[in-house]
């Protein structure tokens, strides 16, 4: 019994003993953890800058200042596969202790006993993120200690998978190489959410030695390395035997693979533009954009060595860009790869031919089907001739633009006036440089006697698929930009939002580049309108006209409306096409600005335009019709429209016969209708002076009154707004005001 008696006192010293043994170790530890400094964690929040596309996949990673890959990631960025090889290797219990294991700080205590070395340092996940806040050098029982601190901390501010996160991002993986994410792209060339059970393995076992493992400078052991963790794998029941030994036989990466480098000059534009941002994301499709990069590549084989090519894809209904390819090669140094040729000013050739058209159209001047004198011409000095040196007789306005005839344009272009031209083009928030001598423009601005931009081009043609309303381009979502607005609609005849510009085009043409600036805000909650080049029925004339375009060889008709450029010398070659959906712009050319044989748009960009329709995908529908468009041949179009004609006999008589001029309503008035209602009916005068009868009212270019010998009209308005209100009498002349009905 006195035995029995003394066992009990024995263990309950014992157990006091411990108990006083841990309380003291305990204050102890408090007390230590007390002394030391607040956790830093700046090494986790030092990440590489990220470029996006729209959907979050990586367009082109930086590095960090001190020159490391450390893109973010997390835990759902991950394939659960690694996550589960990566506990089960380093920390099985990582789920359920509280940063410290203290069944694994004790077996690695009785291997330091038995062995006389540490064999495994016993540290959990949490503890080997707390070692990666704080690197230290030595391995000693007091690092030990403080990372055990530290472990608990952050087990008290963290959850799981944040932790978790820490480690994907902070472990090194050899190099310049730190985080998961950076090591699969280095390694394998892709994100690491998908991973085969070889390349898991390698990943898990990597940050245990990532100097001396490193699969592209000592194979052998980073093959041993995964051996182990395969092992490990197996006995965890976490892949089976079969799975295993088909990953044993998996190659090692021999070299790192290149990070992705899409869009590098829309990537390296943004990141200057706010370098403080970490994370970017954009309008592109990474997809596309490596489609259309490729395409550029393949084709740029068949040209001379310095020729490059530019390519932009936009969404009509946004204007946000899709695609954006400013060069072949970017680090080709003959092509000057660096250079975003989208932003370059270049002649356009006959591409801007579409919006004299358009204009013409839009004041009453022609019709598609107007017909036009394709003949030897002469305005003062200029001599325009056509690209074939041939001449085609009568045709129709539809079949000028479509075999881009230029004798039509310019004999267009003269009724409508070059200041005109330009002045409108311009109004719709479009950059045209003119050459430094100055002067009046003349007509050759119409044949590519201007420069402008790939990026201003393919806007303007754009606005066309949406019904004359000419968007600004954007790049940057509103996540990337940190703000919100509505989103653009289009809308043939309605309205479209703002956006921001990618840049504008200094004045200067000996300028080839357009130097970066940054994106001005989003618009305001309500947006705010896009400017219009012309009504929605002038767009839909081009929009059907230019989709009657015969294709290049081997392509589809009927596919894209599209024209193409050739600028004097051989320098440029463009195609610019548009469905319903989407419009792209193509520029080939030299950087140097220098002549190319042979460059000409239909043969050379053309093709590559059609070719980046099939990788995006066309657009089947019909452009839609304005419900006041007119289609008629030209024998049933009103007499002014059936011809346009210059060639009045120069008789006294007619040199006696007063200007044109719209008399009532003046140019913009206001004009109230009810004030002008008569007998229930809300009519408005109409009155001309001067001109040729007979007269041809038209509002917003479609015919509202059968042609008449009386200078005085009467015209039911269908309603208020702006309008405008043209008169075309028999001599061709034209005059047009605009008011507004209130």
């Amino acid at each position: 019994m006195t035995a029995r008696r003394q066992g009990f006192r024995t263990l309950k010293i014992a157990a006091a003993s411990s108990a006083l043994f841990v309380l003291a170790t305990a204050a102890a530890l408090l007390h230590y953890a007390a002394t030391l400094p607040p956790l830093d964690l700046a090494a986790a929040t030092d990440r590489s800058t990220v470029v996006l596309d729209r959907d979050g996949r990586l367009l082109r990673p930086f590095l960090t200042q001190d020159g490391r890959w450390k893109l973010p990631v997390g835990v759902d960025d991950v394939d659960p596969r690694y996550l589960a090889m990566l506990k089960a290797f380093e920390d099985k219990r990582f789920d359920s202790h509280p940063g410290i294991d203290p069944l694994g700080l004790a077996r690695a205590a009785g291997q330091i006993l038995l062995n006389g070395r540490i064999v495994s340092g016993g540290s959990t996940l949490t503890m080997q993120v707390a070692r990666l806040l704080e690197p230290r050098e030595e391995r000693s029982l007091a690092a030990k200690l403080r990372q055990a601190v530290r472990a608990v901390e952050l087990e008290r501010r963290f959850t799981k998978p944040e932790i978790l996160g820490l480690y994907l991002t902070l472990a090194p993986f050899g190099g310049n190489l730190e985080g998961v994410r950076a090591a699969s792209f280095a390694y394998f060339g892709k994100e690491p959410k998908r991973l085969s059970t070889a390349e898991a393995a390698l990943l898990v076992a990597l940050p245990q030695s990532p100097e001396t493992r490193r699969p592209d400078r000592f194979g052998e052991a980073a093959r041993k390395a995964r051996e182990r963790v395969l092992a490990r794998v197996e006995q965890a029941g976490l892949a089976t035997a079969f799975e295993v030994a088909a990953a044993r036989d998996e190659p090692l990466p021999s070299a790192r693979k290149p990070f992705p480098n899409l869009a590098p000059h829309v990537a390296e534009q943004v990141v200057a533009e706010a370098p403080a941002t970490r994370r970017h994301r954009l309008s592109l499709d990474a997809r596309l954009q490596a489609g259309l990069e490729s395409l550029a590549r393949e084709r740029s084989l068949g040209l001379a060595p310095q020729v490059s090519i530019a390519i932009l894809a936009v969404d009509n209904e946004t204007g946000e860009v899709r695609a954006s390819v400013g060069g072949v090669d970017y680090f080709a140094a003959e092509r000057a790869g660096s250079l975003d040729l989208t932003r370059a000013l270049r002649s356009p050739g006959s591409a801007l031919k579409p919006f004299i058209y358009a204009l013409a159209f839009d004041n009453g001047i022609a019709h598609p089907e107007t017909m036009l004198e394709d003949r030897p011409a002469r305005y003062g000095i200029y001599v325009p001739e056509n690209f074939d040196m041939t001449f085609q007789g009568m045709v129709s306005a539809r079949k000028a633009l479509q075999l881009s005839l230029n004798v039509p344009a310019v004999e267009l272009l003269s009724a409508l006036g070059p200041q005109r031209f330009l002045s409108r083009l311009r109004d719709a928030g479009v950059s045209v440089a003119m050459p430094r001598e100055g002067g009046a423009p003349g007509l050759a601005v119409g044949l590519g006697g201007l420069g402008i931009t790939l990026q201003d081009l393919t806007r303007l043609y754009v606005g066309l698929a949406r019904g004359g309303e000419v968007p600004e381009l954007r790049v940057a979502t509103e996540e990337g930009r940190g703000g919100s607005s509505p989103s653009p609609r289009l809308r043939w005849g309605g309205s479209g939002w703002g956006a921001a510009p990618l840049g504008e085009t200094p004045p200067d043409s000996a300028q080839a580049l357009r130097p970066p600036i940054p994106n001005p805000s989003p618009p305001q909650a309500g947006g705010r309108e896009s400017p219009r080049l012309v009504e929605p029925v002038a767009a839909w004339y081009v929009a059907d006209t230019l989709l009657g375009a015969p294709p290049p060889l081997n392509a589809m008709p009927g596919r894209i409306a599209y024209k193409t450029g050739t600028s004097y010398g051989y320098r440029d070659a463009w195609a610019v096409g548009f469905d319903r959906k989407h419009t792209i712009g193509v520029w080939v050319g030299r950087a140097d600005n220098g002549a190319v044989p042979g460059l000409v748009g239909r043969t050379v960009a053309a093709p590559i335009l059609f070719d980046a329709f099939a990788r995006l995908g066309l657009d089947p529908r019909a452009f839609p019709q304005p419900p006041d468009a007119m289609v008629a041949t030209s024998a049933h179009l009103p007499p002014p429209l059936r011809h346009l004609r210059q060639d009045v006999p120069k008789t006294v008589s007619a040199m006696a016969t007063p200007t044109l001029k719209l008399a009532f309503p003046p140019e913009g008035a206001r004009i109230d209708l009810a004030a002008s209602a008569a007998e229930g009916q809300v009519q408005l005068n109409l009155k001309v002076a001067g001109g040729v009868a007979p007269y041809t009212w038209l509002v917003d270019g479609a015919p509202v009154l059968a042609p008449t010998r009386r200078r005085e009209a009467a015209w039911q308005p269908p309603g208020k707004g702006f309008m405008r209100i043209s008169v075309i009498d028999g001599s061709g002349a034209s005059e047009s005001v605009s008011v507004r009905l209130q």
